[in-house]
């Protein structure tokens, strides 16, 4: 029988097609629609955790808890009161997925603010896009459990790193194009992750 992984919180297929390549059963999991062509659950990711998964990687949504928007919460607006209860939120959904009954857990986020990092755990690691072959800089934190911390396979001279990522232009398109999974990571995590037997982490 074929291993099993949820990717959830995730539309794209870069990490699902690089374990499905390694003979995995993996399925992206959100309550929008895929981006992909492969296997899809659109619905909330909670629904699905006893699903019977040996590992899972999970992007939940950032904007209540990354450190490049901790300036809002000391904006003197209506909205104060519903960012905070938003991050109080989004907290309690970012340690549900880490505390699943899954063998093999990854949550990846941005640099967290001080607000959540009062409430949720210490990351394991941070990685960037460049340290895995992709010329960019994005720094993405990881915590793990079941699995030992990403190793670095490429070195890239810092004349050649790009941060398109956070220069992209307002669109539609922009949120989502910013917390897409690099290839470079998504391949690592299927070529280090896919035959760990467990207990790091």
């Amino acid at each position: 029988m074929k291993p099993r992984l949820l990717n959830g919180c995730a539309k794209s297929g870069f990490i699902v097609e690089a374990f499905e390549a390694l003979g995995w059963d993996a399925w992206t999991c959100d309550i929008l629609p895929a981006e992909h062509n492969g296997k899809h659950i659109q619905d909330d990711v909670l629904k699905h955790l006893d699903d019977g998964w040996d590992m899972a990687i999970f992007h939940p949504e950032c904007t209540y808890l990354s450190n490049s928007g901790v300036r809002w919460f000391h904006e003197a607006t209506l909205n104060k009161i519903n960012r905070w209860s938003n991050m109080l939120a989004a907290c309690g959904f970012f340690n549900q997925l880490l505390s699943a009954s899954i063998p093999k857990i990854v949550v990846e986020n941005p640099i967290q603010h001080g607000y959540a990092r009062n409430r949720i755990v210490k990351y394991s690691q941070i990685i960037q896009p460049h340290y895995f072959g992709d010329k960019e800089s994005k720094a993405t934190c990881l915590w793990l459990k079941g699995l030992p911390m990403l190793v670095r396979t490429h070195w890239i001279d810092k004349s050649e790193i790009k941060q398109s990522v956070w220069r992209e232009a307002p669109s539609p398109e922009r949120q989502a194009n910013r917390s897409r999974t690099f290839q470079g990571i998504a391949n690592a995590m299927a070529e280090q992750w896919s035959n760990h037997k467990g207990g790091e982490g």
